[in-house]
């Protein structure tokens, strides 16, 4: 059988290095489609963390160094290997640019990524695998598809090789001065109108302009990144490119997400004996110094605490949700001044609210299974997963009709699977916070609803089949 290549190729994955979302998906995507499609052999390339190398140095197998020439710079490129879960997984050594003890956030940001993208290309030859499609993701790889145009198709070189892009999010970019071009990316200036943008040089544009097919993940996102409120400055180039512009809605791993196996949970549970959901609940109101309270409405918050994600309307309206007979809880990092101020919040309600300014994913997990609502009023939400993963555990979502919530969560109003509030506006988050928690009250309906939404398909299958479908019409071409 003549199996169809696909090289995904990304900054972190599940399982070895994980920021966000795009770990998620970069550790899950790939073998749902082998198994949805056995013509189909994914392989995925990544950098050689500090991280990954600490956690799997006996597992890791070194195939072979070579140089990697980055404008006027010769580097060091080593490709390690090991297998995983049926996926072979490559990683980029170079301890210059990933022997570090973060992901990102460093001032050569843009020049370790070039080099990444640049190096794929090397590995590539290392690893004796030239794919149909090569899929990137995100501004980190972006530059991944601009070189598979301009220094090698344009040369005559690689044809036959489609190139896929990933929007994850539009925020980020990866947006440098024009000196980038030739000092950094190592693109004669001829190609400067590729890459430029507003007097910038822009990765994530330039993938744009030169991939064969562009994804979204998920369909609603697709079409809010044309517009102006959402598109955060490249609303033309989408416009201009929005023929090979499609959404897809990620999936979330519904055996890792498994009330029923879940070993971070004392109680397993599934439809047939959801009342074990409760004692999950007390178990967590009892770890996190909340009153054992049955007729308490849990409330809880996993999020980066960024402004994007609607903590401003939780913030409004903090003190009128909790005049209802609610607890809330909330999970996540992010900028000091929401840290602070849900601190202060947990501060004044003692024994209703508990703030954890950290991230663990065995007690995320526990907080799903634990609490009765999840909250998830985003500004902005390219997919989503936490509403996916809450309805796992039968914890009914309240969420603003953007993006990837907007394709996921129906009002239950409408015989749907949660609660949903259209406009960006406090008060009417509040309201369906108040029309949840008065379902709550209501046992027999509100548990119905619950286990209703434990039975949607969330899973990777009907995603990875619209993949497959995308890759074999590119291949086609």
């Amino acid at each position: 059988m003549n199996q169809k290549k696909i090289l995904y190729v990304t900054s972190e994955c599940k399982g070895f290095a994980v920021t966000g979302g795009l770990a998620e998906v970069a550790g899950s995507l790939p073998q749902a489609i082998m198994a949805a499609n056995k013509g189909y052999k994914v392989k995925v390339l990544m950098p050689l963390y500090k991280v990954i190398q600490e956690a799997y140095a006996s597992e890791l197998t070194f195939i072979a160094s070579t140089t990697v020439v980055l404008a006027w710079r010769s580097v060091y490129c080593g490709i390690f290997t090991l297998k995983k879960d049926n996926v072979e997984y490559y990683f980029v050594d170079n301890k210059y640019y990933f022997d570090r003890d973060q992901l990102y956030g460093f001032y050569d940001d843009g020049e370790r990524f070039a080099y990444f993208s640049k190096s794929v290309f090397a590995a590539m030859e290392i690893m004796k695998f030239y794919p149909d499609v090569i899929h990137t993701n995100d501004w980190h790889t972006a530059l991944v598809n601009v070189y598979l145009d301009i220094l090698y198709k344009k040369q005559g070189y690689l044809m036959d090789i489609k190139s896929v892009f990933t929007i994850h999010n539009i925020e980020y970019q990866g947006i440098y001065d024009k000196f980038f071009l030739e000092n950094v990316v190592g693109i004669d200036e001829m190609y400067t109108s590729i890459l430029e943008y507003n007097g910038l040089i822009n990765f994530m544009k330039g993938a744009i302009v030169c991939s064969d097919m562009v994804t979204t993940v998920s369909p609603r996102y697709a079409k809010e990144i044309s517009t102006n409120a959402y598109a955060c400055g490249l609303e033309h180039i989408i416009r201009i490119n929005n023929q090979k512009i499609v959404g897809i809605i990620n999936g979330i791993d519904t055996d890792f997400y498994n009330p029923l196996t879940d070993k971070a949970l004392k109680y397993n549970y599934d439809i047939n004996s959801f009342g074990e959901k409760a004692h999950n609940k007390r178990e967590l109101q009892k770890s996190l110094g909340l009153e054992s309270n049955d007729n308490a409405c849990l409330i809880s918050v996993i999020s980066r605490l960024a402004s994007h994600k609607g903590m401003d309307l939780i913030i409004e309206k903090f003190n009128d949700i909790m005049q209802e007979n609610v607890q809330f809880v909330l999970l996540g990092t992010g900028e000091r001044y929401y840290e602070d101020k849900f601190r202060e919040f947990a501060s004044w309600y003692p024994g209703r609210v508990s703030t954890l300014i950290t991230f663990n994913t065995q007690l995320s997990k526990r907080i799903y299974a634990g609490s009765d609502l999840f909250l998830m009023p985003s500004k902005m939400e390219p997919c989503g997963l936490s509403q996916m993963i809450a309805s796992r555990y039968g914890t009914v979502p309240v969420v603003r009709a953007t993006g990837g919530l907007f394709d996921t969560v129906k009002d239950y109003s409408n015989d749907g699977n949660g609660f949903v509030f259209k406009d960006y506006d406090s008060y009417k988050m509040l309201e369906k916070i108040k029309e949840a928690v008065g379902l709550f009250q209501e046992k027999e309906k509100f548990n119905a609803l619950a286990k209703k939404i434990m039975n949607i398909d969330f899973t990777w299958n009907n995603s990875a089949k619209e993949y497959i479908e995308m890759y074999q019409n590119l291949i086609k071409k």
